[in-house]
Formats: structure tokens, sequence, C-alpha cells
């Protein structure tokens, strides 16, 4: 019996001796990426390899945004106007706020997918690595992947995106939402009934599985479905939905905490995972 008392003690001591050093290792790294942070200095170049300033963070984000114009884009947008609509502002401001901003970049996947190498060597959310398979299914029976004919030919296209939250109730802003070229909605957000407020122009819906509308009669048919595809499991969904095959919704839960795992150790979801 003293011998079950003396392991017992020896285990719980050790395990206490195992958090105290983790925590103490993780408080060290902690004020080492700090120390790295405020000492080192970090280059950022933009897409034709010039060398940026200390205004960018190391991704080559602007660091300070406000609501003026930068210099090059106010003399030639001097008289914009709120509303207007300005072929190539947008990108013109994007490539100002993160010079490393590529125009040509595709809206959707299409069938030249296996040539984008920048996404192809991640897993997702970053990329679409080990589901070439999957997309290339998808796409040989999704024949338009694209913006329609109508879209595409505007010069200039005013674009909207319209959240879920409660601020819009009772604005009576649906007409001026509807005034807008494309009109872009999130998730299952609820159109019908709520006009007076929302609108009632949809042209793009982007969502994930478990956010989607469960009935077909909910969904507008003059709307294109966005699938915005963050892990492997969301794929695999869409493929189901396209060849009209059963959900299976059996996880592989290892693989999720796996996944997981990566995201913590890449710093991505610190924050969302500091309070569980």
């Amino acid at each position: 019996m003293g011998l079950l008392v003396f392991v017992r003690n020896l285990l719980l001591a050790l395990c206490l001796f195992l958090v105290l050093g983790f925590l103490y290792y993780s408080a060290w790294k902690l004020h080492l990426l700090q120390w790295e942070d405020s000492n080192s200095v970090v280059l950022s170049f933009d897409s034709a390899g010039q060398t940026l300033g200390s205004e960018y963070d190391r991704l080559g984000f602007l660091l300070k945004l406000d609501s003026k114009l930068p210099a090059e884009l106010a003399t030639k947008y001097a008289n914009f106007s709120e509303g207007a609509c300005k072929p190539g502002y947008a990108s013109a401001l994007m490539t100002a706020i993160f010079p490393r901003f590529s125009k040509p970049a595709p809206m959707f996947l299409d069938d030249s997918f296996r040539k984008w190498a920048r996404i192809r060597e991640f897993v997702p959310p970053f990329g679409i690595k080990g589901q070439d398979n999957l997309i290339k299914a998808i796409l040989s029976v999704t024949k338009e992947y694209r913006l329609t004919p109508a879209l595409d030919s505007l010069s200039c296209r005013r674009c909207i995106i319209v959240g879920n939250g409660g601020v819009l109730a009772n604005k009576s802003l649906g007409s001026r939402i509807d005034d807008y070229d494309i009109v872009v909605r999130l998730n299952s957000a609820p159109v019908k009934g709520f006009e007076k407020d929302v609108g009632s122009k949809t042209t793009l819906r982007i969502t994930y599985p478990e956010g989607a509308m469960q009935r077909p009669e909910q969904y507008e048919r003059d709307s294109l479905f966005v699938l915005a595809g963050f892990k492997w499991q969301d794929f695999k969904w869409l493929k189901y939905i396209v060849y009209k095959e059963r959900v299976s919704w059996t996880h592989n839960i290892q693989r999720e905490k796996e996944f997981l795992r990566k995201l913590v150790k890449a710093r991505v979801i610190t924050d969302l995972t500091s309070g569980i």
C-alpha cells in the first residue's frame, strides 16, 4: 500500500514539474519573440522586388490606414465622390495598401488551378494541397464558375458586402443596397421578409457547409453560390452536392485535431484558442 502511495505522489510531482516547465518554456518563447520583433529589422518587398518603407509591416501591408487617398491616387481620383464608380480605383488602392497585390489573381478556382504554385504548396485554408482530384472532379461538371457575362461586361463594378448583424434592422436601406452592381451576402443571411432593410438582390452568396442554407427554395434563383473552402471536408462536401451524392458527416476526429494543432503552431488561431 505504501508503495502505491509513493508512486502516486511521484507521478503527481512529475506532472506538476512538467506543467511548470511548459509554462516557463512558453513564457520564455513569448519573450524571445517579442524581443525579436522589437529589435529586428524586417524588410518587405513589393511585387516588383522593390524594398518597402517602415510604414509597411513584415508581410507588406500598410500599417496605418485612414480615409485619405495616397498622394499618387489623390491626383488621379481627386473628384472621387461617394458612390461613384471609378475604373481601376479599387485595384490601385489595394496596391497602395498591399504592394504585393496581384491584379490578375483569379476570383474563383478554374481549370487552370494546377498552375497556381502559390496555393498548391499549402493545405487548406492556406491553399489546395491534397485537393487536386476533388477540385478536378468538381470543375469537370460545373461548367460555369465565373461571373455572368452581364457583370463581366461592366467596365466598373460597384460592390457591397451585406453582413448578418442586426445593425440594418429598421434602417430602410434595402433600396440603396439593391442599387449596387454586385451584392454579396454571407452564409444563410435571410432576405425574404426583410427586403425593406437588407434589399432583395443577391449576386453572390458566400458560405461554408455548416453555414449553408438547408433547403433549395431558400436560395435566390439569379444568384451565384460561392463555397469558401477552408478545410478538406469542405471540398468533399461540394463534390457530394455537385454529383448529388449522399452527404456523409462522419469526421476523422484525429485529423481535425491535427489540423487545429498546425494552425496553433503557425500562430494563426492563437487568439481563438487562448480562452479554451
